[in-house]
């Protein structure tokens, strides 16, 4: 087997080269990392959440969201709560500030998201959708062992 011709591969080096062209947004102009852009637009899309919660909705593991809560928090960009239903749980949204910063930042990251896809016909593009929605629904039902 050659790595480079391996699918998984090629998919982790695609999605790297993408996350690296849309952080340079983010973290060069706005000093956010990746993992704070993530939770920035998970809470900007549902208002407020468990922390929790934004493991499986970031993609990201339970101590990098809290890292970037708690470098979020110091920045003033979200506050955390106690959740009134769950004492145990923390809720989590975003400030003002949280919130501005989001609006300024996601039309630059849309016009990377569209530089980086313009090369594409729309076809092409509507292609690469489905094949991803395909691949990612395949890989959460990995095949039953025959053993």
């Amino acid at each position: 087997m050659k790595l480079q011709n391996f699918f998984p591969y090629q998919l982790a080096q695609l999605a790297e080269a993408v996350s690296r062209s849309v952080a340079s947004v983010y973290a060069d102009r706005f000093g956010l990392s990746r993992d704070e852009w993530r939770i920035l637009a998970a809470l900007a899309e549902e208002g407020q959440m468990q922390a929790s919660d934004l493991v499986p909705h970031t993609s990201l593991d339970k101590m990098q969201v809290s890292r970037a809560l708690a470098r979020m928090e110091q920045a003033g960009l979200v506050v955390r709560q106690p959740s009134p239903e769950d004492a145990r749980a923390r809720l989590v949204k975003p400030t003002a500030q949280g919130r501005k910063l989001y609006r300024k930042i996601v039309p630059m990251v849309q016009e990377r998201e569209a530089h980086l896809l313009q090369t594409l016909s729309r076809a092409e593009r509507e292609v690469l959708m489905r094949a991803m929605e395909t691949i990612r629904e395949r890989a959460s039902h990995p095949p039953e062992d025959a053993g």
